[in-house]
C-alpha cells in the first residue's frame, strides 16, 4: 500500500511538472505613451511596437494624446495594467490625475523606457526629470541641473551655466561600453557601430544615474560637444527600474528610418523592456550584432529574424492584426467630436489603429 502510495506521489509530481513546468512564459504587458513630439512620433511609435511584438516577447498597446492643445483630461490611461512603460512623448503637458496615476505606477517599482526625445519634455516637472536623469531643451539650464559626461572613467557633474541639450549632425558613431556586468549588456560587444542617428549632447539634470551602459563621442568636427557623453544607462529611483535610451531618431518613414532599424538599438530595447518589467535578461546576443566597423539592419524591425528562429524562453508567437474593431486606419489621434481611441474610449478600452492594422 505504501509503494502504491509512493508511485501516486511520484506520477503526481512528474505531471505537475510537465504541465507547468514546459508551459510558455506570461507575455509581458507594454504600452507605448506617443501622440505629441518635436520629432516624427508618427512613425517612432509604429517601429517601437513592431520592434517589441515581433520579438515574441510582449503585447503592446498604444496611447495618444489628443493632438496640441486638445483636452489632456481625456488622457488617463491604465499605467497599473502594464509591466512597463515606452515614454515616446513630448509634449502638452498631462492633466493633475494623470500625472497622479504614472508618478504612483513609478514610485510603485513600474518599468520606464525614456526613449530619445522623451527626455525633452516636461522640463518643469521636478519628479519627471528624477525619473529621466538627465534632459535637454525646454529651457534647461543650470537651475535644471549640472551637466554631465565622462572623463577618464568616472562621469562628471559639471555646474557650468549654459542651456540644457544639444546634438551635432546625424551620423554613424561607434558605442563604447561601461559596464559589461548589467543584466541588459552582459554578452554584447563592448564598442559596435551605430547607425546614422542624433547624438544628444549637454544634456543636464539630477543626474541620479545608476548603471551608465554606454557612452559616445560627440565629434566637434560634426557639431558636437567634443565630450564623451553618456547615451544609455539605468537610473536610480527608489524601486523603480527606469532605462534611458538616447538613441533613435526616427525617420522619414518606417522603411527610412536607419537608427531604429539598427540591431543594436534594436537590441537594446528588447532588452531593457525585459529587464524594466521582469529584472531579468533571457535573451541571447543576436548573431547579427553589429561590429565595432559595420552598421547592422534589421529593416523589418525583426520579423522575419523572429518569425523563423526562437531563440530565447520568453517567445510566443506575435499576434495577428485586430479585425474586430471600428474601421479608423486613417486616425493617428481622435479628430474634434470622435471617440478618443488611443485610450479613452470605454466600449474599446486600450485600442489604437494605425494604417497596417488594429493592434490590441
Amino acid at each position: 500500500m505504501k509503494s502504491f502510495r509512493k508511485l501516486i506521489s511520484v506520477v503526481t509530481i512528474a505531471l505537475v511538472t510537465i504541465l507547468f513546468g514546459c508551459s510558455k512564459p506570461t507575455p509581458i504587458k507594454a504600452l507605448i505613451i506617443s501622440g505629441q513630439n518635436n520629432h516624427n512620433w508618427q512613425v517612432s511609435h509604429q517601429a517601437i511596437q513592431q520592434i517589441l511584438d515581433n520579438s515574441g516577447m510582449f503585447i503592446t498597446d498604444i496611447a495618444l494624446t489628443p493632438p496640441s492643445g486638445g483636452d489632456m483630461n481625456t488622457f488617463q490611461p491604465s499605467f497599473h495594467e502594464y509591466d512597463v512603460i515606452v515614454l515616446d512623448y513630448n509634449g502638452d503637458r498631462w492633466s493633475e490625475k494623470t500625472d497622479k496615476a504614472f508618478l504612483e505606477y513609478v514610485q510603485n517599482g513600474g518599468g520606464i523606457i525614456v526613449y530619445h526625445a522623451a527626455d525633452n519634455a516636461f522640463a518643469e516637472w521636478k519628479e519627471f526629470n528624477q525619473i529621466i536623469a538627465l534632459g535637454g531643451w525646454e529651457g534647461r539650464n543650470e537651475k535644471s541641473g549640472p551637466y554631465c559626461y565622462f572623463v577618464n572613467g568616472n562621469l562628471v557633474l559639471d555646474s557650468a551655466p549654459g542651456s540644457g541639450g544639444s546634438h551635432g549632425q546625424q551620423r554613424e558613431y561607434v558605442m563604447h561600453g561601461r559596464n559589461h556586468e548589467h543584466p541588459i549588456t552582459q554578452g554584447l560587444p563592448t564598442n559596435w557601430m551605430h547607425a546614422q542617428d542624433e547624438m544628444y549632447d549637454s544634456m543636464r539634470g539630477p543626474a541620479n544615474i545608476k548603471d551608465l551602459l554606454y557612452t559616445g563621442k560627440a565629434d566637434t568636427a560634426t557639431g558636437g560637444s567634443g565630450r564623451e557623453e553618456p547615451l544609455v544607462f539605468t537610473v536610480d529611483y527608489g524601486k523603480a527600474r527606469i532605462f534611458h535610451l538616447m538613441l533613435g531618431h526616427a525617420g522619414n518613414t518606417l522603411e527610412e528610418n536607419p537608427a531604429m532599424q539598427c540591431v543594436g538599438f534594436q537590441t537594446l530595447l528588447l532588452r531593457s523592456a525585459e529587464w524594466a518589467a521582469t529584472g531579468k535578461v533571457t535573451q541571447p546576443v543576436p548573431t547579427d550584432f553589429p561590429t565595432e566597423q559595420v552598421v547592422s539592419l534589421r529593416k523589418d524591425y525583426g520579423k522575419s529574424v523572429y518569425s523563423k528562429e526562437i531563440k530565447h524562453e520568453g517567445f510566443h508567437p506575435p499576434r495577428a492584426p485586430r479585425t474586430d474593431l471600428p474601421s479608423l486606419r486613417k486616425l493617428h489621434y481622435p479628430l474634434p467630436g470622435t471617440p478618443h481611441y488611443a485610450m479613452c474610449s470605454s466600449e474599446y478600452p486600450h485600442r489604437y489603429f494605425h494604417p497596417h492594422g488594429i493592434t490590441r
